[in-house]
């Protein structure tokens, strides 16, 4: 058969599925209704209720909560047939174009085309004037009821909600869903006796305390939604029916007579008007034939024997977990025929290509394929000493590759091209994206990784080393890197000056150091370094080393003070600290980097005293104070738009904020939300590092 283009269309065979989906549900509720016709009536009402919000509620956002379990199960389930036999029932109509019918569409004529594109506005339009039809001669009953309710006049009789007269000719009957009020007509005592008027009072309670208001409106919701399914106005019918006959029960249960009741119905039928809403309660409804047989003959409503609980359960539990575990079995399929039916589709393998920035970077990328069905991988930069550096996620959505990398900041997406064998696309890490494009490595053209340096044992925590090796010199004006890397057993401090060098190695912000020369801020020099002794020296031992090559080469002299300084204090936000504690090596290097921008920070290995370090010396324009009480080590991330007043110790370069929704909110904000941290201003009294002697470096 041949379709329009639209039918082909996801939305189109989405909406057709949940229809199909709620249409299966109401047939199962009339089953149910069946089974259950000699119970009570309220029993039977909810399980149309439940039909009616079935149309509300797709089946897909439970598929949807399976795909997502299966993804933290261990072991691939595999089960094809019981895949396809639930994806039968559960959405009959493809929601992906079929070979078939693509070759259709792309063989079919331009105006028809045309014609198919006009079909779904046409059909959209036809829907939007029947919505609103109906929900305009609601609105228009809607406010006739209210301006009686508006013209009533308080009544005093006792009941459980405000009761009032009205004027007009309407029967008995609830108005309102938050406040309800019960509406009679005036007189009413004329007409009704007054053991008559307390039965009918009875009913219009019954409405009140089973909500009957409520749920009316929430159908009325599904009925201008959905007016085009025969279905809802079908359901509408039976919850008339149901209500009215569990707020009978109700009554006659209460013990009022069942002739006097009865005759209370009629005598408001004889003198009054229908509701003209069905979420104003009332008293009539139904058939009223059958209903009042119902009342004369007493019939006594059954509660739920054991064997009718089961089924209501059964019902009630497959509803549910039928479609979470075609989402469970689906995914796993889906993923499979992806693989299956078109091999170079499966990105599992070894990946290689060039990053041109500045330089030449040599990029590798490993795909492995995970557990859930998904992909894992992990990526090189063989230029750049070709350390292992996780991918925290990678997917593959048709033909787009995905990955992020946290750690350093990164971001790559590319289209895989039809063979397989390449993907072309870009890389970010900060504000300007780079090509990158991969290709599939061979055994022959796959690059070397270079093989990571040996671990060094660590230095003796009690030896106090200094440099053997160290060279001073003068960086270059146009060098833009400020950096203290440690590579191996050397260190390199590029383009820094004194000020900073002490900031590190002391541990104080620069308003912590008082009487240096304006030369300790502006002249910058590049140290190389490499320690005496064995081993490799903890982060207290490197700075030890360069606090010693400062008074050596500087011929620095100090004094320690105190000071009452203008301070951030840095403590436990009430959240609790959302931080990640470190399992390695707790002697191992601490690791603070900017990952492509001012702001967006990685943290490894960390304790809050380096985490304050990094603070003070690089970010803010003051001192910070550690009330944390947190030890150890940590990992975390944390990201941040910057304003003016930050990182002007760098020397970077702030842009003008945004008002893109997607910035990333304020240091104080993210401090708080992402890590559970805060930064309090204050004073306090601070460590101040005041400078007897200090000149420019010696010659090597």
């Amino acid at each position: 058969m041949m379709f329009p283009a639209f039918w082909n269309e996801v939305w189109t065979a989405a909406l057709v599925n949940h229809l199909w989906q709620s249409t299966v549900v109401s047939l199962v509720a009339w089953l149910l209704s069946l089974t259950l016709r000699g119970n009570q009536a309220r029993t039977r009402y909810w399980v149309w209720m439940i039909a009616s919000l079935k149309f509300l509620i797709p089946f897909s956002l439970l598929i949807a909560a399976g795909e997502s379990l299966r993804s933290a199960v261990a072991t691939p389930i595999r089960t094809p047939a019981l895949a396809a036999v639930m994806e039968q029932i559960t959405q009959p109509f493809p929601q992906t174009t079929s070979a078939a019918a693509s070759a259709y569409v792309k063989a079919a004529p331009v105006i028809a085309a045309h014609h198919s594109g006009l079909l779904p506005l046409f059909l959209a339009g036809v829907w939007l004037c029947g919505s609103f039809a109906i929900a305009f001669s609601w609105a228009r009953r809607w406010w006739q009821i209210r301006a009686a309710v508006r013209a009533s006049s308080q009544m005093t009789l006792l009941a459980e909600v405000p009761v009032l007269s009205s004027p007009r000719l309407l029967e008995p009957g609830v108005f309102g869903i938050i406040r309800p009020v019960l509406l009679l007509p005036d007189n009413i005592s004329d007409r009704l006796s007054a053991p008559q008027l307390n039965t009918i009072i009875a009913h219009e309670m019954c409405h009140v305390r089973r909500r009957d208001n409520l749920t009316a409106a929430i159908h009325m919701v599904v009925q201008a939604a959905f007016w085009l399914h025969p279905a809802v106005w079908w359901i509408k019918g039976r919850l008339l029916e149901e209500r009215e006959r569990a707020c009978d029960e109700a009554v006659l249960q209460s013990g009022n007579e069942a002739q006097l009741y009865a005759e209370s119905i009629l005598n408001v039928c004889k003198f009054y008007v229908e509701s003209p809403l069905a979420c104003m309660s009332g008293v009539t409804g139904s058939d009223l034939k059958r209903r009042i047989v119902r009342i004369m003959t007493e019939q006594v409503a059954r509660k739920l024997d054991f064997s009718r609980k089961v089924i209501l359960c059964v019902a009630g539990i497959a509803a549910v977990t039928v479609p979470v575990l075609f989402g469970v079995v689906r995914i796993t399929q889906v993923r499979a025929q992806a693989v299956g039916e078109n091999p170079a589709q499966n990105i599992a393998d070894t990946w290689q290509g060039t990053l041109h920035a500045g330089q030449d970077l040599r990029t590798v990328v490993k795909i492995s394929k995970a557990d859930d069905g998904g992909y894992t991988a992990v990526f090189y930069s063989i230029d750049q000493g070709g350390a292992v550096i996780p991918v925290t996620k990678i997917t593959l959505d048709g033909t787009t590759v995905k990955m992020s990398i946290t750690m350093i900041g990164g971001t790559y997406e590319g289209k895989l091209s039809p063979d397989g064998k390449s993907i072309t696309g870009t890389w970010s890490q900060g504000q300007n994206p780079l090509p990158l494009n991969l290709t599939r490595a061979t055994p022959e053209t796959e690059w070397t990784i270079p093989p990571p340096p040996p671990k060094l044992p660590p230095m003796d925590v009690n030896a106090s080393p200094t440099f053997e090796v160290a060279t001073i010199k003068p960086s270059k004006p146009d060098e833009q890197r400020k950096a203290i890397i440690v590579q191996g057993r050397r260190m390199h401090i590029i383009n820094q000056p004194l000020s900073a060098m002490i900031s590190f190695s002391y541990g104080v912000q620069a308003k912590q150091i008082i009487g240096l020369p304006a030369w300790a801020d502006t002249d910058k020099y590049d140290i190389d370094a490499e320690p005496d002794g064995e081993g490799m020296p903890n982060d207290k031992q490197w700075k030890g080393m360069i606090q010693k090559l400062i008074v050596e080469r500087y011929k620095f002299t100090f004094h320690r003070d105190k000071k009452e300084l203008s301070v951030y204090a840095l403590s436990v936000a009430k959240t609790g600290a959302k931080l990640t504690k470190n399992e390695g090596d707790p002697n191992g290097l601490p690791g603070l980097f900017f990952r492509g921008r001012p702001g967006d920070l990685g943290v490894r290995n960390a304790t809050m005293a380096d985490f304050v370090g990094l603070l003070q010396g690089a970010v803010l324009d003051r001192p910070v104070v550690d009330q944390t009480g947190l030890s150890g080590r940590f990992d975390f991330t944390l990201n941040w738009t910057p304003d003016d007043s930050q990182f002007a110790g760098m020397g970077a370069k702030i842009p003008p904020p945004t008002d893109s929704a997607n910035a990333p909110p304020s240091l104080y904000t993210a401090i708080q939300e992402q890590i559970g941290l805060k930064l309090d201003a204050t004073k306090a009294p601070a460590d101040v590092i005041v400078i007897d002697h200090v000149e420019k470096p010696s010659e090597n």
